[in-house]
């Protein structure tokens, strides 16, 4: 193998009749599949990775950063948003609710 050119490997999956049924005339369903894992890839939680689980070491990150950032509703599209706080007065870490959030 030269230099620069890059090993693949394969990855397979299951798929249910339904989606083997909706990927039907994809012209390039490798290309497809790849794009659509990257995709979501972007959209994962940086924090947890997708899991929604946060461990005791990333819990304790979190209160810590929040103490000068929180949790707001976007008043332009109602979504929640990080929003900094730094410089201002600062904040009590958001309350250890036990559950991991």
């Amino acid at each position: 193998m030269g230099r620069g050119a890059r090993q693949t490997e394969i990855i397979s999956f299951k798929a249910d009749p339904e989606l083997t049924a909706a990927m039907r005339g994809i012209p390039n369903r490798s290309e497809f599949i790849r794009a659509a894992i990257l995709a979501a890839l972007d959209g994962v939680c940086p924090v947890c990775r997708g899991t929604g689980i946060l461990t005791g070491h990333q819990q304790s990150h979190w209160r810590e950063f929040s103490r000068a950032h929180s949790l707001e509703q976007c008043g332009t599209c109602q979504t929640p948003r990080l929003v900094c706080h730094a410089g201002e007065e600062p904040r009590d870490p958001a309350p250890d609710t036990g559950d991991g959030t």
